[in-house]
């Protein structure tokens, strides 16, 4: 599930494996061991993913199958604007 998670979250990004490995200071073959599930990440690196992608450690090993948006750190207005521009999916 977790290699699967990582995938996905990369892919929502448009990011390749190269580019990920770059931003968490990776080989690209690390993504791939991870996304292949021949290898898992550190809890640390864990961590790092989950602040990268925005979401929680428990969504990424799929203990929990909402995606969280960690907003932390954003200006009050942005967090606003965020949570219009998702009720205004919500009702489409």
């Amino acid at each position: 599930m977790l290699g699967q998670r990582i995938s996905e979250m990369r892919a929502l990004l448009g990011w390749n494996q190269v580019e990920l490995a770059r931003k968490l200071g990776v080989a690209k073959q690390t993504v791939s061991n991870w996304e292949n599930e021949n290898i898992q990440p550190s809890i640390e690196m864990l961590l790092r993913l989950s602040k990268i992608f925005g979401v929680s450690t428990d969504y990424l090993l799929g203990q929990d199958d909402v995606p969280r948006i960690n907003m932390e750190g954003l200006p009050d207005v942005v967090v606003a604007h965020l949570t219009l521009l998702i009720e205004d999916y919500r009702r489409r």
